[in-house]
Formats: structure tokens, C-alpha cells, sequence
């Protein structure tokens, strides 16, 4: 029998990073099952919860800023914005994605500890899994903004389905990346749950999701305004505007400028960078979670 050489031994513990999940899909599979089972476990509504919860969101902040504060245009208020329901919720359904799949992410290390401690198989499968469960969720909410949409007059061309393919990547990829990144923070510093629930605060107030993005350019000017506009959150929320509201106006209303030449390709890349720091992070401190945890 030949000799193991050092070259062929690993540390233990330590996979092959996102690359396992390829190997793993039966894995994934499983652990996006039993999170949905575990979730729903004697509960009356089950996944009807996936249209409530954005149901009521969206009914409170439609109040408060559409009718009350006069963002929604009315022969009142002409300068509103037309089809703020559609707006608002296409925003939202995004907005909502994004932190469930964060959320639920950075604490998935520590609340899978029992089975990390007993068998080895790739960490990297239950944060990645978190932002499978979240995508469920999420459909059945993109159904209901479809319904609305095509209510409203939504007559979309093939570029602007386009563009609502590449901001759910782009947050996808951002939450993935951050999932990673605290997922495993958490593991050492359980401080990092209270930190990922602020960003996911901020991040709902921080991208044109109830607000329009020209309010934000005029009160920054153009300096500032880019700097906002380079949130890949941001990017993806107005990359869902073009597909889903744009389409229901008469087309006059304004589009951030270089939205598809310059911020697609920024939103893109900084996700990318993203989650290549969150699998370089991931891959530094996997290797004593059975221990930590």
C-alpha cells in the first residue's frame, strides 16, 4: 500500500467551499425540505404566511406613505407617483427576500450546532439552503406582483423581464455572500444576530423601496447619490421597478440614469466580491465550529 503524502492530506473539517454544494444538491434538497417542515410545524396558515405577512406590510406602509405622506399620485397630488401600489410592492417582495434569506442565514450555523457536532458535511449547505427557503417564499409573492402588474396595464418586453432576473441575482448573490460571512461570525460572536438585524433595518430605509429615487438624488446631489446608488440593494430594487412598475406607467416617468450600462454591472460585481469574502471567512473559521459550537 503507498503512502499518504502531505499534498493529498486536508485539515480536518474543511471542504471545498461552494463548490461542494454542486456535489451536495441531494443534500440541499433535504435541508430546504425539513427548514419548510420545521417552519411550518403546527401552523394553521402554513405557506399562506409567505402572502400575509408581505399582505399586511404592504397594506401599512400603502396607508401611511401612499395616502397619508402623498406618494401616490391623485388628481390631488400630480406629482405622486403613478402605480405606487405596484411600486411599492415590487419593491417590497424584493426588500423581503433579501432580509428572511440574510435573517436566517447568519443563524443557521448555530441552529443546525446539533447535526454540525455529530456528522461532516459541507457548512456552506445550510446558509445556501436559508436562501433556497427564502426563494420559496418569495414566488409566491412574485405571483401576486404579477397579478397586480398585469391589472394594472403591465405589458413588459423581453428586456425588462431581463432586468427582473438580474436584481433577484444580484440580491440572491449579496445574500448568500453575507449569509456566509455572518453565518460563520456568528459562530464566535453571537453579538452578530444583533448586528445583521440592524443592517436589515437600515437596508429596508436605505433603498428606493417606498420612496422614489429622485427624492434621494435631490436631497444628496449627484456625489452622494452615487455612492447610494452602488447598494447593490438599491440596484436590485430599481432593476424590479423597470420590470414590474415602469411598464404599468405611460413611460414617462424617470429611470436612475446609467441604471443598465453602469449599476447592473457595479450591483453584479459587488455582490460577486461579496460573497467571495463571505467563502473566504466561511473557510477560515469552519474548521473549529463542531468545537465553538
Amino acid at each position: 500500500m503507498s503512502a499518504i503524502s502531505p499534498s493529498e492530506l486536508t485539515t480536518p473539517g474543511l471542504g471545498s467551499g461552494l463548490r461542494d454544494i454542486r456535489q451536495s444538491s441531494f443534500l440541499l434538497k433535504l435541508l430546504v425540505r425539513k427548514e419548510l417542515k420545521v417552519r411550518y410545524r403546527g401552523s394553521v396558515l402554513g405557506l399562506l404566511w409567505s402572502y400575509v405577512k408581505p399582505g399586511v406590510q404592504f397594506v401599512v406602509f400603502y396607508v401611511a406613505l401612499g395616502v397619508f405622506l402623498g406618494l401616490e399620485r391623485s388628481p390631488r397630488n400630480p406629482d405622486g407617483l403613478a402605480n405606487y401600489a405596484v411600486y411599492l410592492f415590487s419593491g417590497i417582495v424584493l426588500i423581503n427576500f433579501f432580509s428572511e434569506a440574510l435573517g436566517n442565514a447568519a443563524r443557521s450555523i448555530v441552529n443546525n450546532g446539533n447535526l454540525i457536532k455529530k456528522i461532516y458535511l459541507p457548512r456552506e449547505l445550510f446558509p445556501v439552503a436559508s436562501v433556497w427557503v427564502s426563494a420559496v417564499h418569495f414566488f409566491p409573492q412574485l405571483v401576486v406582483l404579477v397579478a397586480g402588474c398585469i391589472i394594472a396595464g403591465w405589458q413588459p418586453n423581453f428586456f425588462q423581464l431581463l432586468a427582473a432576473v438580474a436584481g433577484f441575482l444580484i440580491v440572491g448573490l449579496l445574500a448568500t455572500g453575507l449569509g456566509l460571512l455572518f453565518g460563520a461570525a456568528n459562530v464566535y460572536f453571537r453579538d452578530s444576530e444583533n448586528l445583521v438585524d440592524m443592517l436589515l433595518m437600515v437596508a429596508t430605509w436605505a433603498s428606493p423601496v417606498m420612496y422614489a429615487w429622485t427624492m434621494v438624488h435631490e436631497k444628496l446631489g449627484p456625489g452622494w447619490f452615487a455612492v447610494y446608488q452602488a447598494n447593490p440593494i438599491t440596484i436590485g430594487v430599481e432593476l424590479f421597478h423597470y420590470a414590474f412598475w415602469f411598464p404599468t406607467t405611460d413611460g414617462s416617468a424617470a429611470m436612475p440614469p446609467d441604471l443598465f450600462n453602469l449599476w447592473l454591472p457595479v450591483g453584479l460585481a459587488v455582490s460577486l466580491a461579496v460573497v467571495t469574502l463571505g467563502q473566504f471567512t466561511f473557510r477560515r473559521l469552519e474548521g473549529r465550529f463542531a468545537q465553538e459550537l
